[in-house]
């Protein structure tokens, strides 16, 4: 027979018996919350897919339709009276009409448009935090003490004296 101390209702398990229940338990729980926003995360792809492809659809259909719409305007104006040219020409006045209109439009809408002044005053305000910080100070190495030999030349002299310094540390320092 099985142990009873193992049951979730049992009173007689110990604190370890407890705390290795509950941690799986809190295991399952949080696998069942990943589960569960993979499945709403899956399911709102395929709606977004779906909704893509049938706009896109329509649109193809409307394209299409263009043609065809403009050919019956032209033929219903042509039964006034006018010569069929005269009406053809109408319709593609009409459409270089509402294509003018609509570039005005979005003329006027990217004049409106600014640069996004919060996010820019936010940066410039990080920037100027972190100019304020100073980098810890390290210590300069000396050529000599990275194994180069001494030389008899004045230039041989300088190079062995002045300090050699890692990249981090001379951009740190050249932005102080």
């Amino acid at each position: 027979m099985s142990d009873p101390g193992n049951y979730a209702g049992s009173t007689d398990r110990s604190i370890g018996q407890l705390f290795a229940s509950a941690t799986a338990e809190m295991s399952a729980l949080v696998h069942d919350e990943i589960a569960l926003a993979k499945a709403e995360v899956r399911q709102d792809v395929k709606r977004g897919v779906i909704g893509s492809v049938a706009f896109i659809v329509a649109g193809v259909l409307i394209l299409f339709s263009l043609p065809v719409l403009s050919f019956a305007a032209a033929y219903w104006i042509h039964t006034s009276g006018l010569g069929l040219a005269w009406c053809f020409g109408i319709v593609g006045l009409a459409f270089i009409l509402l294509a003018v209109l609509l570039a005005l439009i979005a003329i006027a809408k990217f004049k409106k448009v600014k640069p996004p002044e919060k996010s820019i005053a936010s940066a410039k305000q990080t920037a100027a935090v972190l100019q304020g910080v100073k980098p810890h100070p390290r210590p300069a190495v000396t050529a000599r003490v990275i194994g180069r030999t001494q030389g008899s030349t004045l230039s041989d002299k300088a190079i062995e004296n002045r300090p050699v310094q890692d990249k981090a540390a001379s951009v740190a320092r050249s932005s102080t």
